[in-house]
């Protein structure tokens, strides 16, 4: 990465790089043999060679030469390439030696990210087998990033990426949605390659995909500050960031602190070592969403309590924050992420030792991930004391999910972008096809958000960056009257952040969801929007509304023919609503052109036109070649 890319960047924030010396130069982590790179636009590379020095890249036997800063970072900008199956190598030289990149393909390469959907692979989509029969292509290549967290933006990934020909066994792990989109432009442009980077993560927010310039305007200096303290000192950090945890608390237990008394808790011995679903008769087996204190008590030898210790406490799903005799050592966020905590010679003592575990869960299982075996305490003159299975709980009334650190897993303040997207360095993108916003639903402002994500991509992957965005698709309950829906809210809001970028595309998957699914399979048609997107296909997308007499007229842009309603006259899930909440109804509307036509109801004064307006709706709108029209809500001029 190069020095440039962060130079408005605190120094806390610079890129971490590995600390063994570099041999020869060499390019950034996301590049590699058998690599796509950009074709029909100035071609970026970034990487490291010795500190100071000249670097030679020789493409296509034409030489250019730039220089490596203080750090051994060189960032370079080559002419536009042409798109190229036949295979190509790119050598880098500097005065320590050379290395050589083979069988490059020049073409379209898509970042392609988001949480589960976007990371639900072919083998669990539509059509698996006849799709993997016909996978190989030597013209598409796959990168898949391996899944982890940085408090800071990183060089490295948690393991080498390599970039592979698509083929039945490489393909069936890979994102469903990006594969089916490059077979579709693959399909149109055979001569055209395509590069495909999968990096995904299962139900994480959308902020934790923001680069650190983007993170800092709207969560502020302090958060920043946390999150770099953390990557030099987790035990600190946590220190820094427990009093509001610590209100949080106070509040939500009429002012009880368990962490200073245990014994205001009612405690009992866990029934098993397990998740606390599993607790049968608890109320735990039944309703798993809640916030539960776990203890145990060791004893320790004053040779075991001298010096520092380390805790292992296994994996708690989803959320803990731990005590040591009243101390907290360590907050972590993640289920199935092993926990660690350092815990100093201060907070330890001769004799009795209590550890308290407040754990909660907010979403499915929750409490101990695995068996009790990794679970210890390890002294600081290596005396390993196994903490073991007999722990005791205890049950509060406490609901609410407690304030979560900027650095936890799912959720953290760029902690993905740092660790996932950070280290492929100054790569430039034809797009990015992102699917993500169920982690979302209920905050508000994703329009906002998606501004955020789509000015780091660029300031990663360059101003041409095409934005493709998925609008989430039906899943829930179906409903036969008008009702608020934060999956609609989300889905206008998706639509808003489209209309306000000007290379972007809302690609809807309204139509093609499982009501009783939040990973609905059908991602071959998806990919095929997201192709057709790309390639400049006008989406459908409402316009305006305004009211004409007794009427209300919507106008959409991005219509191919004319709207078009499927089975039946008129089309579903419209409504009028006038300005207070409640007052929404279903009307019967009727499709002209690239317009809808909506009769006023006797008696209303409507403010507001909305369509698809539930987390799981029927439509049937679509446009001549059946594109659907997204789920939207606009307000109605005079």
């Amino acid at each position: 990465m190069n020095a440039r890319f962060f130079k408005a960047l605190p120094a806390t924030l610079a890129i971490i790089w590995p600390a063994a010396a570099l041999s020869n130069p060499v390019l950034d982590a996301g590049f590699g043999d058998n690599m796509v790179l950009q074709s029909g636009a100035p071609l970026t590379l970034s990487g490291r060679a010795k500190p100071a020095t000249s670097v030679t890249l020789v493409l296509n036997d034409r030489t250019t030469t730039t220089q490596s800063d203080a750090n051994g970072a060189f960032l370079v900008t080559l002419p536009a390439q042409s798109n190229s199956a036949a295979p190509q190598s790119l050598t880098i030289t500097d005065p320590a030696g050379s290395t050589t990149y083979r069988n490059i393909l020049f073409g379209n390469v898509f970042l392609c990210g988001g949480q589960s959907n976007m990371e639900l692979s072919v083998e669990r989509a539509l059509d698996v087998w006849n799709q993997l029969r016909m996978a190989a292509d030597d013209g598409i290549r796959l990168a898949m990033v391996p899944k982890t967290t940085a408090p800071v933006p990183q060089s490295a990934f948690a393991a080498p990426v390599a970039w592979k020909a698509a083929s039945p066994e490489t393909v069936a792990p890979f994102s469903a949605a990006c594969f089916y989109m490059a077979k579709s432009l693959r399909r149109k442009d055979p001569s055209t390659p395509v590069g495909l980077i999968h990096a995904n993560w299962g139900g994480s927010a959308a902020r934790a995909w923001y680069d650190p310039e983007g993170a800092a305007a709207p969560h502020g200096k302090a958060d920043i500050d946390l999150l770099a303290l953390y990557a030099r000192d987790p035990y600190a950090a946590t220190q820094a960031f427990v009093p509001q945890w610590f209100d949080w608390w106070r509040k939500a237990d009429k002012g009880r602190e368990p962490r200073k008394n245990s014994a205001l808790l009612d405690w009992k011995p866990i029934p098993k070592f397990s998740f606390w679903n599993e607790w049968t008769g608890t109320g735990l087996d039944t309703n798993p969403r809640a916030n539960v204190w776990l203890k145990k008590v060791i004893t320790l030898t004053p040779a075991q309590a001298k010096g520092d210790g380390s805790l292992a406490i296994g994996a708690i799903d989803d959320m803990d924050l731990t005590f040591v005799n009243g101390h907290p050592v360590g907050y972590t966020f993640g289920w199935g992420v092993e926990r660690t905590y350092r815990v100093p010679a201060a907070h330890l003592k001769p004799g009795r030792n209590e550890i308290l575990i407040a754990a909660n869960n907010m979403w499915d299982t929750g409490g101990f991930f695995a068996g009790p075996e990794p679970l210890a305490f390890t002294a600081a003159n290596g005396e390993r004391v196994p903490l073991g299975a007999d722990w005791e709980y205890a049950q509060t009334a406490v609901t609410d999910v407690p304030p979560r650190a900027p650095w936890d897993a799912n959720a953290g303040l760029g902690v993905m972008h740092n660790a996932m997207v950070a280290p492929l360095g100054r790569m430039t993108l034809a797009g990015v096809a992102w699917y993500q916003g169920e982690a979302d639903i209920g905050q508000g402002a994703y329009d906002a958000k998606l501004a955020v994500l789509f000015a780091g991509w660029r300031r990663q992957f360059g101003p041409q960056t095409r934005m493709l965005v998925v609008q989430l698709a039906d899943f829930g309950e179906r409903r036969s009257a008008p009702a608020e829906s934060g999956w609609a809210q989300l889905r206008d809001e998706q639509r808003k952040g489209v209309a306000a970028d000007a290379n972007a595309a809302l690609v809807t998957a309204i139509d093609i969801g499982e009501p009783t699914d939040i990973h609905p399979a059908n991602k071959n048609d998806l990919g095929k929007r997201l192709a057709a997107a790309f390639d400049g296909r006008a989406m459908p997308m409402p316009q305006s509304a305004a009211r004409e007499g007794g009427k209300v007229t919507v106008r959409f842009t991005g219509i191919a023919g004319a709207l078009t309603v499927q089975g039946g006259p008129y089309p579903l899930g419209v409504e009028l609503c006038e300005a207070a909440q409640g007052t929404c109804r279903f009307v019967i509307a009727r499709a002209e052109g690239s317009s809808l036509v909506i009769p006023i109801p006797d008696g209303m004064t409507p403010t507001r036109v909305r369509y698809a307006w539930a987390d799981a709706p029927v439509v049937n709108l679509v446009d001549g070649e059946g594109m659907p029209v997204p789920g939207f809500e606009l307000g109605i001029a005079p």
